[in-house]
């Protein structure tokens, strides 16, 4: 078996990891989360390169970019929320 064939599951399982450290209602978790889904969507890639998967490398980049803006559209909030309280 090719090795590079491997990268699938550590990808998969990161994603896993990923899913539950987002769903987590402690910020710290959720924002390992958000580091972890981009990890995955490398590794991902990596993968959907070597498989010639284009639909999935195309998916994975999408995914991210929604992931980015969501953590940044937090992010923003949050400082918003702070100023209020202050």
């Amino acid at each position: 078996m090719d090795l590079f064939n491997l990268l699938q599951w550590p990808a998969m399982a990161v994603t896993v990891v990923a899913a539950w450290y987002v769903a987590s209602s402690q910020e710290g978790k959720r924002n390992w989360g958000f580091w972890l889904f981009l990890i995955s969507n490398v590794l991902w890639i990596a993968w959907g390169t070597y498989s010639d998967a284009p639909a999935l490398i195309t998916l994975q980049v999408c995914l991210a970019a929604l992931n980015i803006r969501g953590a940044l559209k937090a992010r923003k909030e949050l400082k918003e929320k702070n100023a209020a309280q202050a």
